[in-house]
């Protein structure tokens, strides 16, 4: 089996099943809100957020040619110290393909590539009915800004942090198929 890091543009077909089976899986989890639909999430950015010259990257991880995982990076709110976060977004695994660890390799990419960026802090959401989600987060290092142990309300949005890991040294490529180095103008 041969496996591919791709650093893509957001609208690239390669990701059509990742936008998909979001969108399926939002509105299986989730009812609308005043008519609107969960999945409505998936275009709330335009696909140039997520591009390196605006401070973002989208993961594609493909085995044999084929997408199984994948997530996104984009510029998100201001850190404490009052520079922008990282803030991931579209994190997705495809369901044949869970329970094996990619949803903790594109994290890890994604933490690199942020960093590689020039972020020294992450930020992320997720929602309350994801809780696999919660606990990924959980088990690699990401503080939430709630009380793990409080059941949650059923919409809400859940926020976890987490200071963004050192950029590599020099010919140290962290991020793996990445040629050169965007940079988002926070050096």
């Amino acid at each position: 089996m041969t496996d591919e890091v791709r650093w893509v543009a957001a609208d690239d077909p390669v990701l059509r099943p990742l936008i998909e089976d979001l969108a399926r899986d939002y509105d299986a989890r989730y009812a609308p809100t005043d008519g609107v639909p969960s999945s409505a999430e998936l275009t709330r950015y335009p696909p140039e957020a997520f591009a390196a010259e605006r401070g973002g990257a989208f993961l594609a991880l493909l085995e044999d040619g084929v997408l199984v995982a994948g997530g996104a990076v984009k510029r998100g709110g201001a850190g404490d110290d009052g520079r922008p976060l990282g803030e991931l977004k579209r994190m997705w695994t495809h369901p044949g393909r869970r329970r094996r660890g990619l949803a903790g390799r594109v994290l890890a990419l994604l933490e690199a590539r942020a960093a590689e960026l020039g972020y020294t802090g992450l930020e992320l959401t997720t929602g309350a009915k994801q809780p696999e989600a919660v606990a990924l987060y959980l088990r690699h290092g990401w503080t939430p800004d709630f009380d793990p142990a409080v059941p949650q309300d059923e919409a809400a949005y859940l926020r976890f942090t987490k200071p963004a890991p050192r950029p590599p040294g020099p010919g140290q490529p962290a991020t793996g198929g990445v040629i050169g180095r965007a940079t988002t103008g926070l050096e």
